[in-house]
């Protein structure tokens, strides 16, 4: 991993912090956890744009790790403390990977929400199952589920990085 400089945790503090803040606002909230917010990933996935993957992945799995501290609990079972948390916001540093162009951002940010979607959508069918509705295959309900709030948390996400990219650009440490 790249020497964390006193600027980039000073930084990642401030992302951390941001995040931690706009996860609270919620514009829609599913019964079984899972939201759409106020753009909570965005810190994170600029982040992870500004300083490259390896900053990134630490920055982002420490969010995971504060979503489950701060957040509501609804298992302590390692798997979904793991998948749930830890996995699926430290798979945000992703976004990192392809931080040379707009494109590469929007990628990048697209790469980072799949990746989380693939983790809350492994708990979801593999520890949650018995939440689907009698007669559902689990891994359908936790695919549409997790799609309900990701879709628009990623159409959010790559709006405002988008919008941020040009005045962000400048800032990139490549």
């Amino acid at each position: 991993m790249k020497k964390m400089t006193t600027k980039m945790l000073v930084e990642a503090g401030v992302m951390l912090a941001l995040a931690q803040i706009l996860s609270y606002v919620k514009i829609y909230e599913g019964p079984f956890g899972g939201s759409v917010t106020a753009g909570s990933m965005i810190p994170i996935i600029l982040y992870a744009i500004r300083w490259g993957l390896s900053p990134g992945l630490f920055v982002s799995i420490t969010y995971g790790i504060l979503q489950f501290i701060l957040g509501p609990k609804y298992s302590f079972h390692i798997m979904s403390i793991l998948l749930d948390y830890v996995l699926a916001f430290g798979v945000l540093g992703f976004a990192g990977l392809f931080r040379d162009s707009l494109r590469g951002v929007v990628l990048g940010t697209c790469l980072g929400v799949f990746l989380r979607f693939t983790s809350h959508v492994l708990s979801g069918a593999i520890i949650w199952a018995s939440y689907a509705p009698e007669g559902t295959n689990p891994w359908i309900y936790s695919i549409t589920y997790n799609a309900s709030y990701l879709l628009p948390e990623l159409v959010i996400s790559i709006g405002v990085v988008g919008v941020l990219y040009k005045s962000f650009k400048s800032l990139a440490v490549v």
